[in-house]
């Protein structure tokens, strides 16, 4: 049978109490007592169970995190950062994929709500009405990463992706290069959105006109979307001397079908990819791209959900991080 904090107060020969001190951290304990008590959890091999922790304290030390992708290298390096600072507060993650659903996205917030999560990290391509109102029934404390709240009503943690986009085609411009394509994902992504706005900021900065014809969407940042939807824009003869990408993968789509009508970056296209994902170092030429401090989005925004929790003292509850431009082979002609 399963030990009980009962049995490891009789073993130890202290009350339940102490043994609940000992197990929480939550007030001082003498050492030769607190010695006694981790001998006879190591004796009985005893677990404490979460639930009825949780039940005690209203604490479960659990953390949701929903993100559209754990297999993508973008939320594989988020979810690291986040992890990382969730262990140095000893929380727990329960890890699930939304697939960039709004409708599994609710479903998901109502599982992590019945798995009395103590608060939830929200990774997603759009933050709706509904998401909004999902998130306020479920009265639980949440941080947005790598997105916000168009009305800034939840906290998070982000860069400017309007300005990061507006100095990747300002580093084109700065170079004399005028015909310059976007591509992103569906207009109804919010980043694509924003990475888009900036682009044609820049041009508009530069008294350079903007061209439809060079402006891209495709189903997803994914480069399988990406390359069907860059084949469609080459086959109908159009080119670009240079391209903005929404991400690194949609980069990568762009310079594979160019190489398949046998051309190349630098030689016939400049490249700048975005989110500095391992993928942007993996391939030739490597590839520049905006970086943003993806690591420590997950881990910025799981310390500021650690601050709402503890009820610690919070200074800003929309959090920006600094982008740049690592350049590479991709945009380097000598």
């Amino acid at each position: 049978m399963n030990k009980t904090i009962y049995d490891v107060a009789r073993e130890a020969g202290v009350s339940m109490a102490t043994v609940s001190r000992v197990l929480n951290g939550t007030a001082v304990v003498k050492d030769e007592t607190k010695a006694k008590v981790q001998a006879a959890i190591e004796k009985l091999a005893y677990r404490p169970n979460a639930v009825a922790r949780g039940l005690a304290s209203k604490r479960t030390k659990t953390i949701g995190v929903i993100l559209p992708d754990v297999s993508d290298l973008f939320h594989a390096e988020v979810l690291r950062g986040i992890e990382d600072i969730a262990t140095m507060y000893q929380y727990h993650i329960i890890l699930t994929n939304s697939d960039a659903r709004e409708e599994r996205e609710i479903d998901l917030i109502g599982t992590m709500w019945e798995k009395q999560v103590d608060g939830l990290i929200f990774i997603s391509e759009q933050i709706t009405k509904e998401i909004v109102k999902t998130f306020e029934q479920a009265q639980l404390p949440v941080v947005l990463c790598a997105t916000e709240d168009p009305e800034g009503r939840i906290p998070s943690v982000s860069i400017d992706n309007e300005s990061a986009a507006f100095d990747a085609a300002q580093f084109f411009l700065s170079k004399g290069i005028s015909s310059i394509a976007f591509i992103g994902g569906p207009t109804s992504h919010r980043v694509t959105m924003e990475r888009r706005s900036g682009y044609e900021r820049a041009l508009s900065a530069a008294g350079q006109p903007l061209q439809d014809t060079l402006i891209l969407h495709a189903p997803d940042m994914k480069y399988e979307g990406g390359l069907d939807t860059v084949d469609r824009f080459l086959q109908a003869g159009h080119r670009a001397e240079a391209v903005v990408a929404a991400s690194d993968e949609l980069a990568l789509s762009y310079l594979n079908a160019i190489r398949d009508r046998g051309g190349n970056a630098p030689d016939d296209v400049l490249l700048i990819g975005f989110d500095n994902t391992r993928l942007s170092k993996m391939v030739r030429p490597d590839l520049t791209t905006v970086a943003q401090p993806t690591y420590d989005l997950g881990a910025v925004s799981m310390r500021l959900l650690t601050k709402l929790l503890n009820d610690e003292p919070i200074d800003d509850y929309t959090v920006r991080l600094p982008h740049s431009i690592i350049e590479r082979a991709s945009t380097d002609r000598g």
